[in-house]
């Protein structure tokens, strides 16, 4: 994606601060990876915990901020491009892993398959973490993260 101007410190804020979304998301596939580092888990929650207290504190709270962050933000001409697409990049990320989530809900008892599934779960996690982390630092920098396939289509549903 090419840089087209200039990011204001607002801008890279706002835009850094919206993956804090998939990243609260991420958390359930990090369960087998915060057992066997539990300095990870406690690193991760410490960051987290005040996000994931409001997240977690009213009902149906995932749904509602995915709406207003969709329809508020990635929606708004008004809003620079920069916030848009990032938003729309980080709810992009928040709908695969529910998506995830939702596939391996169907196989509540993988018995056999625990290695496959503890695997799993950590590349997702893990995944996420990197995807983030780097779509953060990418922001803050006033650059549009490059997350293949992911981009594209957050891209395509921001237009000018």
């Amino acid at each position: 994606m090419v840089w087209r101007s200039e990011t204001k410190f607002k801008e890279r804020f706002f835009a850094s601060l919206v993956y804090v979304v998939p990243l609260i998301s991420a958390a359930p596939f990090g369960s087998f990876l915060f057992q066997q580092f539990p300095q990870i888990q406690l690193l991760y929650f410490t960051l987290m915990s005040p996000f994931i207290k409001v997240y977690r504190s009213v009902p149906f709270a995932e749904l509602i901020i995915f709406f207003i962050l969709f329809l508020a933000i990635v929606r708004n001409d008004k809003i620079p491009h920069f916030i848009r697409f990032n938003t729309m990049q980080a709810l992009l990320m928040d709908i695969l892993l529910s998506l995830f989530g939702l596939i391996l809900g169907i196989f509540p008892n993988l018995t056999g398959l625990n290695l496959i599934l503890e695997t799993l779960f950590n590349m997702v996690f893990l995944a996420t973490l990197f995807a983030c982390l780097y779509s953060i630092a990418s922001s803050v920098l006033g650059k549009y993260a490059e997350i293949p396939t992911i981009s594209e289509v957050a891209y395509n549903q921001v237009r000018w």
